[in-house]
């Protein structure tokens, strides 16, 4: 690395695995690739495999998980890594964390890298919290010294002082989080690994997380790799972003164009609808949905635009007949949060449409994930009824354009009023 800057680089990173049950048929492949080794030749299984695409059958025994992943990280950034499930996110954090390595492709870093990958990473659950915030800072190459001069602060972030001296198999997930995130970020690794783990703490330690990395990345001039599917998070934390499908770098670029990349490619997975418990005549039903904030490409954000376009199939073209569509947004807990009808808003409408749009020109839920159950009626009776049909996510935003957000703790839903003292 001949840029003293770059304190990482990834030259054509590529993973191969190989599909179904380990250790069946596979002595007389490893043979094969020890006869080809000895005389020099190229591995015969890296000219086979499929790419890294979970939702489709394939013909090979092996899959390429990452292939030809190319890209360099410099000093004090925060390169964010974002895709949907099974992109190969985890598995790239495995191989620049030296968890495995890769079957192609080199790493190059300069510096200690501290890995939060799941929860309780590196932990020993019979060991206390105490013990095992030495054990971490050992396996890091901290002296005893150096980490007791970090201890208390270590525990005073993680916020499990009572719990310290207990073992740690005794934790929940959530502190064993605290107490992990603590130890990777207060032992000054050059490079911290973070993977979606931070989901697993409340609001208030993701807040607390967060502000953490910031303070070590422009404060400290320390690395960060963080993956989420928060984007809100990604965008606040994150300085640049790649972009992974199917194990190869689909986007590299600004935050802001990333996310924008990204939201372009999971939009399409709002479409696909679970029908596991859906009802009724099917003369008119949901086929798919589009949810999105002030534009297409865009998510849903606090108070801004937000629209609901529900593509249907209407089986009967000029059915002379009146068709009711409603919807409910209900939270991760079950809880009713919203009901909407075109019956409330006396809609009639043409008989040959094949979507319903609603638009809400200010959306008052706060950030979250929610989901939407349909119902569609002709004549009084159920022609569809879908419950839990599909998940949509809302970004934090600034309803009251005051600088100032409504705690997700506090409340769902955010009523547009006015105080006076008087």
């Amino acid at each position: 690395m001949a840029d003293k800057n770059i304190i990482l680089k990834a030259e054509n990173i590529s993973k191969q695995y190989r599909l179904g049950l380990v250790g069946t048929g596979t002595i007389s492949h490893d043979l094969n690739r020890w006869w080809h080794k000895i005389r020099g030749k190229e591995d015969p299984y890296l000219r086979v495999g499929e790419s890294n695409d979970r939702s489709t059958k394939g013909n090979s025994q092996y899959v390429w998980a990452l292939q030809d992943i190319s890209f360099e990280v410099e000093k004090g950034e925060v390169l964010g890594i974002i895709g949907k499930n099974g992109a190969g996110k985890s598995t790239l954090l495995k191989i620049l964390s030296k968890v495995t390595g890769p079957t192609t492709g080199e790493i190059k870093t300069r510096g200690r890298i501290a890995s939060l990958l799941e929860v309780g990473t590196g932990f020993h659950g019979e060991m206390t919290g105490r013990e095992n915030v030495y054990l971490n800072g050992a396996i890091l190459g901290m002296t005893k010294k150096e980490i007791s001069s970090k201890i208390e602060e270590i525990i005073d972030f993680s916020g499990c002082q009572r719990y310290i001296d207990t073992p740690v198999k005794r934790y929940s997930s959530g502190m064993t989080v605290r107490l992990a995130f603590a130890v990777a970020a207060f032992l000054e690794p050059e490079i911290l690994v973070i993977d979606e783990v931070l989901a697993v703490g409340d609001a208030e330690f993701q807040k607390k997380a967060i502000g953490k990395m910031q303070d070590i990345s422009r404060g400290e001039g320390r690395t960060v790799l963080f993956v989420s599917h928060n984007m809100a998070a990604v965008k606040n934390l994150c300085t640049r972003c790649i972009v992974l499908e199917h194990g190869s770098v689909a986007f590299s670029g600004t935050t802001e164009d990333s996310i924008q990349f990204y939201l372009k490619g999971a939009k399409n997975s709002l479409n696909q609808i679970d029908f596991s418990t859906r009802k009724g005549s099917g003369i008119v039903k949901l086929n798919s949905v589009d949810v999105y904030g002030e534009t297409i490409s865009v998510l849903p954000q606090t108070g801004k635009p937000f629209t609901l376009k529900f593509n249907v199939e209407n089986l009967e073209k000029k059915l002379n007949s009146s068709v009711r569509f409603d919807f409910r947004i209900d939270d991760p807990m079950g809880q009713h949060l919203v009901w909407m009808s075109s019956d409330l808003l006396k809609v009639e409408g043409n008989k040959e449409f094949t979507s319903i749009l609603f638009n809400c020109n200010k959306l008052g839920m706060n950030e979250g994930q929610y989901y939407i159950t349909i119902l569609i009626r002709v004549d009084g009776l159920i022609s569809d009824w879908i419950q839990n049909a599909l998940t949509f996510e809302v970004t934090e935003g600034d309803y009251f354009n005051t600088g100032k957000k409504v705690p997700i703790e506090q409340s769902k839903m955010i009523l547009d009023f006015d105080v006076n003292y008087i």
